[in-house]
């Protein structure tokens, strides 16, 4: 059985409080501390609301809204909770993702999410009507974070957090 990440995304607070309760699932942080709370759960008395950040758990399938598929840059603040839930990726607004697409006759995935890939290794193949095997390999290093599967196309995209 595979597992879904978590995912966290920035929101206006009025959109994850209301008075002093959680109306969804959210991560609240106050300088460098976390506090994670679920719904209808009290909100601890030290968070200053005006200058606390939150982010709420939105549907993981959705985090390509939050990244301009243009440019490859992350729109909002995101965390992900990898299924292991000890992983967490943070995203900031203004990362850049490489955004590498699968494309072909036939496609497999080799890498998956929270896979780290180095420059040189195999991401994905796909095999070609003739029977030829490429592997697609990304120019840098780094994690796998969102694995597109593009409705309208039978193909993937694979959104990886380069490493600096």
């Amino acid at each position: 059985m595979e597992r879904i990440p978590k995912l966290y995304v920035e929101s206006e607070n009025s959109q994850c409080i209301k008075g002093r309760k959680c109306v969804h699932d959210c991560l609240i942080i106050l300088d460098n501390v976390e506090v994670w709370l679920s719904k209808g759960e009290e909100l601890p008395e030290f968070i200053d609301l005006e200058k606390a950040k939150f982010l709420r758990r939105e549907v993981y399938d959705r985090f390509y809204d939050y990244v301009d598929k243009t440019m490859g840059v992350v729109e909002r603040d995101m965390v992900l909770i990898l299924p292991d839930k000890r992983t967490r990726i943070y995203l900031r607004k203004g990362d850049e993702l490489m955004l590498l697409p699968v494309e072909g006759f036939t496609k497999t995935l080799i890498a998956n999410v929270g896979n780290r890939v180095r420059r040189g290794d195999a991401f994905a193949a796909v095999t070609t009507k003739k029977g030829e095997i490429h592997y697609l390999k990304p120019p840098k290093t780094g994690t796998v974070v969102f694995i597109d599967e593009v409705t309208n196309h039978p193909h993937y995209i694979y959104y990886i957090l380069p490493e600096e």
